[in-house]
């Protein structure tokens, strides 16, 4: 376990911190809102968002884990499972 980990995190940060770098409103970015079919994300800005949680929220997350994600609460559920492992 790694000491430099963040216990905890804000959802509503995260939520415009995920909007910052998909370059959307974060009210735009609803816990059901669809990535692709909805706010267009593509496979190259799904990736700018991996690195850019990875490096944020120091944790680890693989490429299987991000082909899984659909929208923004899956991804607040990701983390709150990497930042309590």
């Amino acid at each position: 376990m790694s000491m430099s980990l963040p216990q905890t995190f804000d959802p509503e940060e995260l939520r415009r911190f995920v909007a910052d770098v998909l370059d959307i409103d974060s009210e735009d970015l609803t816990d059901d809102a669809h990535f692709v079919a909805e706010l267009g994300m593509d496979s190259l800005k799904a990736l700018e968002v991996m690195v850019a949680m990875e490096k944020k929220y120091r944790v680890k997350i693989t490429e299987d884990e991000v082909r899984d994600i659909t929208n923004f609460g899956e991804v607040r559920e990701l983390l709150t499972a990497k930042v309590a492992a």
